[in-house]
Order: C-alpha cells, then sequence, then structure tokens
C-alpha cells in the first residue's frame, strides 16, 4: 500500500477535498490522508510515498521533517530543499536568464541590522549606496516588497524617493527589493501542476481579496489567442526551470506582453472561498491526478524529488571530484605562549591611576579641558594658595615636614613632576576658565 499524506495547517476547505478525491479515484494500493508525525528520527523513512506540502513555509519543524523524509525516498511536493533555497528576488534573475520578461528590481538591504551584527559587519557595503542609479533605473511610482516574501504582505507603493525612505522605515530587518510599476490592461494567475497543466485565471488584484477572481480578460479574438499562448508557455518556463510541481505565476499585461510579477507561490491559495467553485474543482483534480501519477513512480530507498532545470544544468556542468592527496595532514597543537603576556595588562593600571588626581582638580575646572588650554601664570602669583591641590597628594607632604608655609613654596614645584600636578594653578585658572566651560562637551 502506497499512502499520499497532505500536510497543512489552517486551510479548511482544499486539504479534505483533495484526499476525497485521491480515495474516490479507486485507485489500486493507493490511499490518501492527511499526515500524522509522531517522533522524528535522524535518516528514518516515513510512512508516505508522497506528501502534499502546504505549511512548512510558515513551521520549520515541519520543513526539517520533510527533508529527512525526502532522504529516505518520500516524493515531497514541493522539493524543501529548493522551497528552502528559493526567493523572489533570485526569481526574478532567473526569469531574465531564461527569456521571460519581468518588471526592473534592485535589492535593498534591511533598515535594521540583523540580529548579533555589527557595523563591522557590513564593511564591504558602501556607504552610500548608488540610490540615485537605481532611482534613474527603476522610476516612480514604483512597488518595495520583501525579496522572500508572500501573500502581499509588506507590500508598499511608492511615490518617491522620501515616500520609499518613509514606508522603509517600517520594514524592520526585512530585506526589500524596489521594483519598477508596471500599468497593465489584463492580469492572470496561472496554476501549475505537475509542471504540464495549466489554468489561467483572469485577476484584479487591486480588488479585495474575495473579489479578486472576479475578473474577465480584456483582450479579444486572435490577440487575446496569442497573449494566452505566450501565458502558458511563460509558466512551464518558469516552473520547469525552478522545479516546482504545485506553483501559481502572476502575470501583468503591459502593451500586450505578459511581464511576471510573482511565481515564488509553492503553496498557493486554493481555498474555495477565494478561487471559486470552477477553479477549485480544477485545482483539486489536476493535484489529485499529480500525486496520484508520482506515487506509481516511487521508487523506495531513492531519491524521488523534482528538481528544476536550474539545478541540472548546473550539476552536469560540474568537474569531477578532484582525486584526494595521499597524504594524511593533521595539524599541530595551536601554541599558546603568546597568551602569557597579555596577563601583564594589569601594569597599565598606575596610568589610569595617575589620572584621577588629574579628576580631583574638578574643583573650579571642567576636566575634560586639555592642559594646553589652561591659561599659565607665574607661580609667584597668588604663592599663598596652595590649599587647592589635589588633597591627596598635598596632605601626604605636609604631614612629614609639618613646617610653616614658607616651606611649603619648596614643596611645591615637586609635585610638577606627576602627571596630574602640573595644575597647581588650576585654582586662578578655574576662575577664568568658568568662561571655557562649553568645552565641557
Amino acid at each position: 500500500m502506497k499512502k499520499i499524506g497532505i500536510l497543512y495547517g489552517m486551510e479548511n476547505t482544499f486539504p479534505q477535498a483533495f484526499i476525497d478525491r485521491v480515495n474516490s479515484k479507486g485507485e489500486k494500493g493507493i490511499v490518501a490522508e492527511a499526515v500524522t508525525i509522531e517522533k522524528v528520527v535522524q535518516a528514518d523513512p516515513t510512512e508516505y510515498a508522497v506528501i502534499i506540502d502546504r505549511i512548512s513555509q510558515d513551521v520549520p519543524f515541519y520543513r526539517a521533517y520533510l527533508k529527512n523524509a525526502a532522504l529516505s525516498g518520500t516524493a515531497v511536493i514541493n522539493n524543501p530543499f529548493w522551497w528552502s533555497a528559493d526567493e523572489k528576488f533570485f526569481n526574478n534573475a532567473l526569469a531574465e536568464k531564461i527569456g521571460v520578461p519581468v518588471p526592473k528590481t534592485v535589492l535593498i538591504p534591511s533598515k535594521e541590522r540583523p540580529t548579533d551584527t555589527s557595523e563591522t559587519s557590513f564593511r564591504n557595503l558602501a556607504f552610500p549606496l548608488a540610490w540615485e542609479e537605481m532611482f534613474r533605473y527603476i522610476g516612480f511610482p514604483a512597488y518595495m516588497k520583501p525579496h522572500d516574501g508572500g501573500g502581499w504582505k509588506s507590500v508598499y507603493q511608492v511615490n518617491d524617493p522620501h515616500d520609499m525612505w518613509r514606508k522603509h522605515e517600517e520594514t524592520g530587518q526585512l530585506i526589500m527589493m524596489l521594483q519598477e510599476e508596471i500599468q497593465f490592461t489584463d492580469y492572470f494567475r496561472c496554476y501549475c501542476i505537475g509542471q504540464k497543466d495549466v489554468l489561467i485565471m483572469p485577476y484584479e488584484p487591486r480588488n479585495p481579496h474575495h473579489l479578486r477572481y472576479a475578473s474577465e480578460i480584456k483582450a479579444q479574438g486572435e490577440e487575446a489567442e496569442k497573449l494566452l499562448a505566450t501565458v502558458k508557455d511563460y509558466t512551464l518556463k518558469l516552473n520547469i526551470a525552478l522545479g516546482y510541481d504545485f506553483n501559481t505565476v502572476e502575470f501583468a499585461v503591459r502593451d500586450g506582453i505578459p511581464i511576471a510579477i510573482d511565481f515564488c507561490n509553492p503553496a498557493p491559495d486554493a481555498d474555495v472561498n477565494s478561487v471559486g467553485a470552477d477553479n477549485f474543482e480544477w485545482v483539486v483534480e489536476a493535484a489529485a491526478n499529480m500525486a496520484i501519477e508520482r506515487a506509481k513512480q516511487h521508487k523506495p530507498g531513492q531519491t524521488n524529488l523534482t528538481w528544476g532545470t536550474f539545478v541540472k544544468d548546473s550539476v552536469s556542468v560540474v568537474a569531477s571530484a578532484p582525486k584526494p592527496s595521499a597524504e594524511i595532514q593533521v595539524a599541530e597543537p595551536v601554541e599558546l605562549k603568546k597568551a602569557a603576556p597579555k596577563k601583564a595588562a594589569p601594569a597599565k593600571a598606575p596610568a589610569t591611576e595617575t589620572k584621577k588626581p588629574a579628576a580631583t582638580t574638578k574643583a573650579g575646572a571642567p576636566a575634560p579641558v586639555p592642559f594646553e588650554d589652561i591659561p599659565k601664570k607665574p607661580s609667584a602669583e597668588k604663592k599663598e594658595e596652595p590649599k587647592p591641590i589635589a588633597p591627596a597628594p598635598v596632605k601626604a607632604k605636609e604631614k612629614a615636614p609639618a613646617k610653616k608655609a614658607a616651606e611649603t613654596k619648596a614643596i611645591a614645584p615637586a609635585p610638577a613632576k606627576k602627571a596630574g600636578t602640573p595644575k597647581t594653578p588650576a585654582p586662578e585658572s578655574a576662575k577664568k576658565a568658568g568662561t571655557k566651560a562649553p568645552k565641557k562637551k
């Protein structure tokens, strides 16, 4: 018996309809059910030949479970390894490479630095960036949106650079894209199932969510036929290159040319209340047929994932692995001899101690004022005012000789040898230094 499982979260209509449709076909040896996870042990296979993933983008635990399942042979739809690596900015770049038109787009660093990073983490990033060049390339109005987001979350229309800066303030650590605005006459959302079945749905993204599929194609006659054929061709090209079995692609039509706007939706909306009854019936039937086909093709113990041509082509051009060196190299233990001198760092302590007396001369003058800026007066003036000298040094000198003030004159020059004592005339200069108080800033 081969099981087809579906892993889902909040959606209510599609999962059960999918299970019922698979089971209603009565395929011998194939049954569908909701996935049940009791434990996840590394490298252990699951009981499912196929799993349709509808939720792992929001639940990292499920993504890890699916990678483990895929490693052991489960055909996970969509490929969890590629889904983890993919994002919208890369999609646009790949589309250009395969000849599918996309809007002009640039990547913008996040407003806030990522957690546990500092300015040093961005030493390779020019400051400022070439903003004027980017603005000229994109033009305004434009759209700013997350480079790996979905569901129209954190999407902003921006009218000029100032509007962009203001809205960028709200984006936190999101990496954003600035993208050219496409003025369109028609807009389509296309289901692509199994890289072969395509349903083109007229779509109006400017309508409220429940009315977006209530739209009609504007092009008529031969123009419409040519347009729809191109849309289908581009849809298949993108999904084959990306390797998605279940995806949607959105196109905005400008001057008769379909421009791919969004095509990284590996768990697309499939709720009957939004897509409508007819579209819902189509996607349920197409998904059920694809899952049954993949279950029949499933080979236990082998990789049963779908990979896009981008990855396949990259692997095919990789040179064969070089022959390993016959020599076994073992690193020598790291010598820690240089660590000892570092302990001598406390020797710098006296330097900090000499600064303390200088701090005590704050009696009337601001500490931050450099010694060179303090007005110097002849020592003969105010000879009787050595009292404000830093308390600790003076008291130590007075106790030993215990002589008259006349002898204090002889002592006064001695402290000048110390780092802080040259500020002996500080009391008088302090009076005049009051005008220099702003230097404290």
